[in-house]
């Protein structure tokens, strides 16, 4: 349980896998803007958050364009977003890179916001929880799709005691946003 992480206050690690991108024909990986399903499903995520009162006091957040506009498109849910920290060390990184970004966070953040690529967030998620509610690590096993949300919660005096097998995993989340009828389907009957 989350006690095993020692004294201090009650934390909170939101893993946020950026919403859907698409694959235009000759742009960088690094490039790749949301697709249409991406920019509904953003800002899904973002009303989750704040559904759950679950709003950063810090987001770290890829350069890489479609994480970038992950982050745009959930904070703007917000009435006032956090501070944002664009961080080329998201891009591509493995579990221990994410952990050790996250290790330099501020001990004045209580909850952190990460919004980054898999598969190093789903091995983040599964290598910091010790335990978890209901069948939450289950779930992350079978798949970490794009906008999932994972919620951690742990005790410490600062983030740099965040180690393997600290954190409860609360809840798991995919947000998907609402699709609006297109002209196709305008004026037709539903079967």
């Amino acid at each position: 349980m989350i006690e095993r992480a020692g004294a201090g206050p009650l934390r909170h690690l939101v893993v946020l896998r950026h919403a859907k991108s698409a694959w235009p024909e000759g742009v960088a990986d690094h490039e790749r803007p949301l697709a249409e399903r991406g920019r509904r499903d953003a800002p899904a995520a973002g009303r989750a958050l704040a559904e759950a009162d679950l709003l950063p006091d810090l987001a770290l957040c890829s350069t890489a364009v479609r994480a970038r506009q992950t982050w745009e498109l959930a904070s703007a849910q917000w009435g006032t977003p956090p501070p944002v920290r664009l961080d080329p060390r998201l891009y591509a990184a493995d579990a221990s890179d994410l952990l050790a970004v996250v290790h330099t966070v501020p001990v004045e953040v209580d909850t952190l916001l990460l919004v980054g690529h898999n598969p190093g967030l789903e091995e983040l998620v599964l290598d910091l929880a010790g335990d978890a509610l209901d069948d939450a690590l289950d779930e992350v096993r079978a798949k970490f799709p794009t906008s999932a949300i994972a919620v951690l919660a742990w005790r410490g005096t600062g983030w740099e005691a965040l180690t393997s097998g600290t954190a409860l995993l609360t809840d798991v989340v995919v947000a998907r946003g609402k699709k609006t009828r297109g002209k196709k389907n305008r004026g037709k009957k539903k079967g």
